[in-house]
């Protein structure tokens, strides 16, 4: 499977698209100098504590405080806790972290009012992104991701991915790390470690540590809140948790976002480099590539699909909803069973796509067409199972229950994404209703009426569609010479192809956009 990354830089965010075998499958949206997103290490002060929810508000420096629970503090919270309030008072990083004591581990049952305090300094990290109209969700438990390992400062633990299959190579990267790893320090291998040389593993565990001891003496400066450690870009994060031999090219259309990747890739995978290239063409790029095609037809409230069946997909703030239809759908099988285990295969496949590439999280519903054989229904479940272990968020997919509904949660750390591809109808404004084409012509001199009586305005010109133009100057005399002898002003008729039916755009002199305010442009 080929892989393109495609990044649209513009002054005010960076849109990174993913191609696979050149269909859209994910799109991730960065606004620019955006500072809060996951990874993101930050201290911050304890707003308030919220004992029923056994939980603390934590002010980040964001517009709304984020939220940290008692589980989220972590097992190994103290040691933590004390490096952090001894750092803030000026005690030196390095000799302080070297001598910590780890171990100390907080009563799975405990209260955070026992822990935390109002107005207490925390380090902390994102986990969650701000959604809808809650804050950042919050850990204790510090991690810093690379491309082959997460380093876990206070921690002590090593945990190879249980994907490296391998015995001899787990045995080696195990003695590798225990060998490079120093005290009070975890790690946890990726899957991209497998078969990596010993120089590449240790030169980025020692880029790991001191990006995290680079955040000390930001802790001693004691400005709270601050951001300590900042995640990659969006950009660089995908690279890293994606990049494989199935890449095929990262095509970039901004010079420096092009040279940060190019130096992220030399140091990750140098092997790599050449994939990434400046994109210079006169069409947008997401044009050229054939992407904003792809997000109009995906992005709608209907997701059309194959032969004629499509996809309606609803957000509410509980839950994602999904409706399958067969809608025109010319029949592929012999009778109405084989029908509709086609039609639901095809839809779980757009599901799974639609799940990715909107980033939905939290809960969703499918609803997919009436089966009666119990075998399609289970070949179905296992489908979408292995549909969605392409997914890299955390997913749980249940079988299909007696309505024919399936229910699946996917892990959500930000808002999904949403695009509008539709926009108010110039003639009616959104309403759906428009005025009788009777009425329209009395509506226009209604207009001139306000302009010229009202306003003062002797010298007007008004675009309408060609259509209602040339009705408008038809016959002698026509209506818009009766106007300009009846209100005694200059009236110049302007046929645009841009107005509507039943669009009409008043001008001044100059021709800027006379203020409609006091007058309703749709005749009731």
């Amino acid at each position: 499977m080929e892989k393109d990354l495609i990044i649209d830089v513009t002054p005010k965010e960076v849109s990174i698209a993913l191609l696979e075998n050149k269909r859209l499958m994910e799109l991730n949206k960065e606004l620019i100098n955006d500072n809060c997103a996951v990874g993101d290490l930050y201290l911050g002060r304890v707003r308030k504590i919220m004992p029923a929810l056994n939980a603390a508000f934590v002010d980040i420096g964001q517009e709304k405080d984020a939220f940290v629970h008692y589980l989220d503090l972590g097992l190994g919270f103290e040691p933590i806790d004390y490096f952090t309030q001894q750092i803030i008072a000026k005690k030196r990083g390095p000799e302080l972290y070297a001598k910590l004591k780890l171990g100390q581990i907080l009563a799975k049952e405990g209260k955070i009012s026992d822990v935390l305090k109002q107005g207490r300094p925390i380090l902390v990290q994102v986990v969650k992104e701000p959604i809808s109209t809650k804050g950042a969700r919050l850990t204790a438990d510090v991690s810093i991701a690379g491309r082959n390992m997460v380093l876990l400062p206070f921690s002590k633990k090593i945990n190879l991915s249980s994907k490296i299959t391998s015995k001899e190579e787990r045995s080696r990267l195990e003695r590798l790390i225990y060998s490079i790893l120093p005290a009070n320090y975890g790690l946890i291998v990726r899957t991209a470690a497998e078969g990596k040389r010993a120089a590449v593993l240790d030169a980025e565990l020692r880029s790991l540590i001191k990006k995290w001891e680079d955040a000390w003496p930001k802790m001693e400066q004691g400005t709270i809140p601050q951001r300590l450690v900042s995640e990659n870009s969006r950009a660089t994060t995908i690279v890293r948790d994606l990049l494989n031999d199935s890449f095929n090219s990262i095509h970039v259309n901004d010079e420096d976002l092009y040279q940060e990747i190019c130096r992220y890739i030399a140091t990750i995978a140098p092997e790599k480099e050449k994939i990434v290239k400046l994109y210079k063409g006169n069409l947008p790029i997401f044009e050229h590539f054939e992407v904003a095609k792809q997000i109009r037809g995906s992005f709608g409230r209907v997701v059309p699909m194959k032969h004629g069946a499509y996809l309606v997909v609803e957000h509410t703030e509980a839950l994602h909803v999904i409706d399958v239809n067969s809608g025109i759908r010319s029949k592929m099988a012999d009778n109405q069973e084989e029908n509709a285990y086609e039609v639901n295969r095809m839809a779980a496949e757009e599901i799974a796509r639609q799940l990715r590439l909107r980033d939905m999280g939290g809960i969703i519903v499918a609803d997919f067409i009436d089966m009666d054989a119990s075998d399609h229904k289970t070949k179905l479940y296992k489908y979408m199972q292995e549909l969605m272990g392409g997914d890299r968020a955390k997913h749980t997919v249940l079988p299909l229950s007696r309505f024919g509904l399936m229910q699946m949660t996917r892990q959500r750390v930000r808002p999904a994404m949403q695009i509008n591809t539709t926009e108010n109808c110039p003639t009616c404004q959104g309403s759906g209703k428009v005025s009788a084409t009777i009425d329209f012509s009395a509506s226009i001199e209604n207009q001139l009426v306000y302009y010229t009586q009202e306003k003062g305005q002797k010298k007007l010109k008004l675009e309408l569609h060609p259509f209602v133009a040339a009705f408008l100057t038809h016959g002698f005399p026509s209506l818009i010479t009766k106007w300009r002898w009846k209100y005694k002003c200059s009236l110049t008729l302007i046929p645009s192809n841009e107005c509507a039916m039943l669009q009409a755009k008043w001008l001044d002199k100059d021709e800027a956009p006379l203020d409609v305010t006091g007058y309703s442009m749709s005749v009731p």
